[in-house]
């Protein structure tokens, strides 16, 4: 094989969605080792590889290898042909699991399985039957759906495969067409189930084409460039489509759970600054530490150095804080954080201003239940500094009122 060929239009629309499938596969794979119980997530993987076996079989370099290495000329139709209706059932299957749920067992679902087994597997072997009774001595690396279109067998075998790839594809879009249209799917799932709707519609492009260059054969014709021009790039933009859709619900909801914890994580970060100001320490840092743990050991050491602090909380200014926010206009949603800075800040000076901390004194009767579960409110609402300052003050004078005469 020449490399510089590597890269042209007749093998990029094989090599392209081989890696594209191989990418998808390696951003799985560590799910798969790590939940290998899951039946779901190995048959997305075992999916996965079937589709990228197709890519690389049925590439030219790749046929012409095939046949090389066996002895036998276009040894890879047969090959080829069984690997695309495999991962057709194979499709069937994993979509009909995912949508009940795989652990399914009703007589619906085992008969729908069962039947969708032995006709791929019956089909597989005819494939095999139909060409070892064929003649078809000359290689054809890319037209052999249409030079063979006349030829006795190989034009039943390639009838056949198309059938049933036409059939696969159909069901398969219906049924992924009917679960999107059902309420309360997540947005990511949501999402996949659209391109994965996309990408069996365009194997369906994919057939229509390849059918239709092999019927002009039949009728005296020539229309061979709808299946070695055409449906090679339309079979490249469904796998990549299809790729796609199966990885993105569960990569998407990682990096959405990944995210939320990173910005968790992150809005803490006022609090946790202040309250080090309590202990003197700080949360231990390790870089292979995963973000849950990061935030699960800022969130501890801020709820333990608010217990520390709780003796020292003024529940009166807490009260009046929260009045003096309410009066500001502010919501009670974000009344009530404002006024637990406050009182945070005030608990901080008042220790401070201790001459000892009598770790034997006796807890106050606070209850802040309230605010260890509202910490990450707590820390956005210390970025308000002015909003911060004015409830303060309007608290403070409240007190005063209060006292005066």
């Amino acid at each position: 094989m020449n490399p510089s060929r590597f890269f042209d239009g007749l093998y990029i629309s094989f090599w392209i969605p081989a890696a594209v499938l191989t990418a998808a596969l390696a951003i799985k794979l560590p799910s798969i080792i790590k939940l290998w119980k899951d039946p779901l997530l190995r048959a997305v993987g075992g999916l996965l590889l079937l589709a990228c076996g197709v890519f690389v079989f049925a590439a030219p370099p790749t046929i012409v290898w095939t046949n090389r290495v066996t002895g036998v000329p276009n040894f890879s139709a047969p090959l080829v042909y069984s690997l695309i209706t495999a991962f057709c059932g194979s499709c069937l299957l994993l979509i009909t699991a995912w949508r009940n749920g795989i652990s399914d067992r009703s007589r619906t679902t085992r008969r729908a399985t069962a039947w969708v087994v032995s006709v791929y597997s019956g089909v597989i072997v005819a494939l095999w039957v139909l060409f070892a009774l064929a003649d078809a001595p000359v290689e054809r690396v890319r037209d052999l759906d249409t030079y063979y279109a006349n030829t006795a067998f190989m034009r039943e075998e390639i009838v056949l495969y198309l059938l049933a790839h036409t059939v696969a594809c159909l069901i398969t879009y219906r049924l992924i067409r009917n679960w999107i249209r059902t309420d309360g799917l997540d947005v990511w799932l949501r999402s996949g189930l659209k391109f994965l709707g996309v990408g069996y519609a365009m194997n369906l492009v994919y057939d229509a084409s390849k059918t239709a260059a092999v019927v002009a054969r039949w009728t005296g014709h020539d229309l061979d460039w709808l299946s070695t021009a055409l449906s090679p790039p339309v079979a490249c933009l469904a796998a990549i489509l299809i790729a796609v859709g199966f990885v993105l619900p569960h990569a998407g909801q990682y990096l959405q759970r990944r995210a939320r914890t990173r910005l968790g994580h992150w809005r803490l970060r006022s609090l946790y600054l202040l309250t080090r100001t309590v202990t003197g320490g700080r949360v231990p840092f390790k870089l292979r530490a995963t973000p849950e743990l990061r935030l699960t050991r800022r969130e501890t050491f801020i709820r333990d150095a608010l217990l520390h602090l709780a003796r020292y909380i003024d529940e009166d200014l807490e009260r009046r804080a929260y009045d003096a926010a309410l009066s500001l206009g502010r919501e009670p949603a974000r009344a009530r954080p404002l006024a637990h800075v406050v009182a945070i800040q005030d608990a901080i000076e008042t220790k401070r201003r201790s001459r000892e901390d009598d770790a034997d004194a006796p807890l106050a009767s606070t209850d802040i239940e309230d605010l260890l579960e509202g910490i990450e409110a707590v820390s956005r609402a210390l970025r308000h500094t002015d909003d911060i300052k004015a409830v303060r003050e309007r608290a403070a004078a409240a007190a005063e009122s209060v006292a005066a005469p």
